[in-house]
């Protein structure tokens, strides 16, 4: 209800369904310049997900988006930013039917260095 139809993006989407169907090695990574439709592939895939528009080993999923901004905002001293990320990962590890979508996953590189390194 709240994702606007993804138009453009069928085989991006469609090759992301496949790596996650995939056994092993089925985590796959969006790479790219800001703007060319990274987010828009990952809501393609949870329309597709809540319309049941997927094989069956990936039905009853969810997809999580998780914002590293917010996670990161706010965060004193080193290790409380990794206290909150390993608490969320571990609750998604909890439940065995998620797919985890990290929006600016290039955030993680600098996020646990130390103060004026």
């Amino acid at each position: 209800g709240k994702l606007d139809p993804v138009i453009g993006r069928d085989e991006e989407i469609r090759r992301t369904v496949q790596v996650l169907c995939r056994r092993t090695k089925n985590n796959p990574v969006l790479l790219g310049q800001p703007g060319v439709g990274k987010t828009a592939i990952a809501e393609g895939l949870a329309i597709r997900l809540a319309n049941g528009d997927v094989p069956t080993n990936l039905q009853q999923m969810s997809l999580i988006s998780l914002d590293l901004g917010a996670l990161i905002a706010g965060a004193s001293h080193r290790g409380e930013f990794e206290q909150r990320l390993k608490a969320v990962l571990a609750e998604i590890k909890s439940s065995s039917r998620v797919i985890l979508f990290i929006d600016e996953i290039h955030l993680l590189l600098g996020a646990g260095r130390a103060e004026g390194a």
